[in-house]
């Protein structure tokens, strides 16, 4: 537990240690921490010295690290040396090269501080300058790259705070400080809020109820499938005295209308329906601008619409549009589905060292083409809001994290026992999505699910990404260009 000065006092200590490490304005710190007290103080002393930080997910093994260090080529890799009882830091020191130091929170987790006060840095910093890259799968295959700057950060923070998080409200997250989820729905809200900022990870249902309990928290984000899961296990919510609890945010998945009811008219909990993304993706349908709970649960706000006014002041400042993903055709007449594009200061400006990506992904006129499919929800009143589709192209969402079957794809194609390989999601009651491996083995070999999950542990792909179910198939199913048809795929796997 910190107050705000002392929070103050370890961030500048670690500012001046970084320091001493030769850390200026614009050299990167690629961050690896479990959420804890230690990753807040690192993205606020990076913002002092006017340093990018880069977060990574814990999950993250050798695969992912060494793309990512090859790209990046950081002055810092900033680990732990002890991880559920491994040093992971010395575990991945070698994915680094000479340029890149390695530094480790030591075995009682407390980062190097310069000693007694410390004054703040001399930095030169602007709002416009870059402040993280965090990473996603997006809409084009292998992690990328995602730079945003402070304003860009601000301008998705408004998107969050106006939909009803007020000033000192105390916050629970129990997702990985690490992208969109966590730190446009938390780190930047309780900085601007001034409120109280608990954390929590991974997820245990017990702990998470646990501390709304303790710490009397009023908000928190919580997948769809948990609210489910929570009405209809009343004895698990009569465990825990929740009536501090007034706001939760949920997405990542279409919410049930009448989840969002119950917890409004039987608990006074408004369930917030929030469609964002890495990239700038910031629709969020409130209990402000979407009073009806059934509703907010499967419609989306026409932010950035001329003519549509929203209390959320986010309508003002971005511009979204549906497009035909063949013809480029704008799309302005209901029950007809297209890809949403958006624009705006909340938008990355590109891609991290990804010329070809950039290209695909912005228009001629500079909207980001987000591979989400919606489409305007009807007539009349209906026509203020979006409703979501589908995915243009099959991300895997697991836990809320973005997964690319192409990546995964890719790596099975080495396998020594298969002719082909696909994975595409199944549906989870808890986690939303998991990952199904459709597999063709070669004449006379035998292939076990483990024997697949054995080969991407090798090559060190992150644990999220392994598959939890195999389905033999004689062929996977193709187009007449030999493409993969990812829908057929899903037919196979279905139950």
């Amino acid at each position: 537990r910190l107050s705000w000065s002392q929070l103050r006092q370890r961030a500048l200590g670690f500012a001046a240690s970084l320091r001493e490490e030769g850390i200026a304005r614009d050299d990167i710190v690629l961050m690896q921490l479990p959420n804890s007290v230690e990753s807040i103080v690192a993205y606020l002393s990076c913002a002092a010295l006017g340093a990018i930080l880069s977060p990574v997910p814990m999950q993250y093994a050798g695969h992912e690290l060494g793309v990512i260090a090859r790209k990046l080529r950081p002055r810092v890799y900033l680990g732990t040396a002890n991880f559920k009882g491994e040093d992971l830091a010395a575990r991945h020191a070698a994915l680094f090269d000479a340029g890149t130091r390695v530094l480790a929170l030591g075995p009682q987790g407390i980062l190097p501080l310069a000693p007694g006060a410390v004054a703040p840095p001399v930095a030169v910093v602007s709002a416009d300058d870059v402040f993280t890259i965090c990473w996603t799968s997006g809409t084009t295959g292998t992690p990328k790259g995602v730079p945003r700057s402070h304003n860009q950060w601000l301008a998705q923070t408004l998107a969050v705070t106006e939909t009803g998080v007020e000033p000192g409200m105390t916050m629970l997250c129990p997702f990985p400080m690490v992208n969109m989820a966590s730190l446009s729905g938390f780190f930047f809200p309780w900085l601007r809020c001034r409120g109280t900022l608990a954390l929590h990870h991974p997820l245990d249902l017990p702990v998470f109820l646990g501390q709304i309990e303790a710490e009397r928290v009023a908000y928190t984000i919580a997948p769809p499938a948990l609210l489910n899961m929570l009405l209809k296990q009343r004895e698990l919510m009569e465990r825990f005295d929740l009536s501090s609890l007034r706001l939760v945010a949920s997405g990542s998945a279409p919410l049930a209308p009448w989840m969002v009811r119950e917890f409004q008219q039987e608990f006074g909990i408004t369930v917030v329906n929030v469609f964002g993304s890495n990239e700038g993706m910031s629709l969020a349908s409130s209990g402000l601008d979407v009073p009806d709970p059934e509703r907010r649960a499967t419609l989306f706000p026409r932010f950035g619409v001329e003519g549509i006014e929203w209390s959320n002041s986010i309508s003002d400042r971005m511009r979204t549009r549906l497009v035909d993903p063949h013809s480029d055709t704008p799309i302005t007449e209901p029950g007809q589905a297209g890809e949403m594009q958006i624009w705006g200061p909340n938008v990355i400006d590109g891609y991290f060292d990804a010329p070809e990506a950039n290209e695909e992904v912005f228009s001629t006129d500079g909207f980001f083409r987000t591979g989400d499919m919606f489409e305007i929800a009807g007539s009349g009143e209906d026509s203020r809001y979006y409703r979501f589709v589908g995915r243009c192209k099959d991300i895997i969402v697991r836990g809320g994290m973005k997964i690319s079957p192409d990546e995964i794809d890719t790596l099975l194609a080495g396998h020594p026992l298969l002719a082909e390989a696909a994975v595409c999601a199944y549906p989870d009651e808890m986690l939303g999505e998991r990952i199904c491996v459709v597999a063709v083995p070669k004449p006379g070999a035998s292939v076990a699910l483990q024997d697949i999950v054995g080969f991407l542990e090798e090559r060190q792909l992150a644990r999220i990404k392994l598959p939890e179910k195999l389905v033999l198939a004689e062929a996977l199913p193709r187009n007449p260009l030999g493409k993969l048809v990812r829908p057929a795929l899903r037919e196979l796997v279905a139950p």
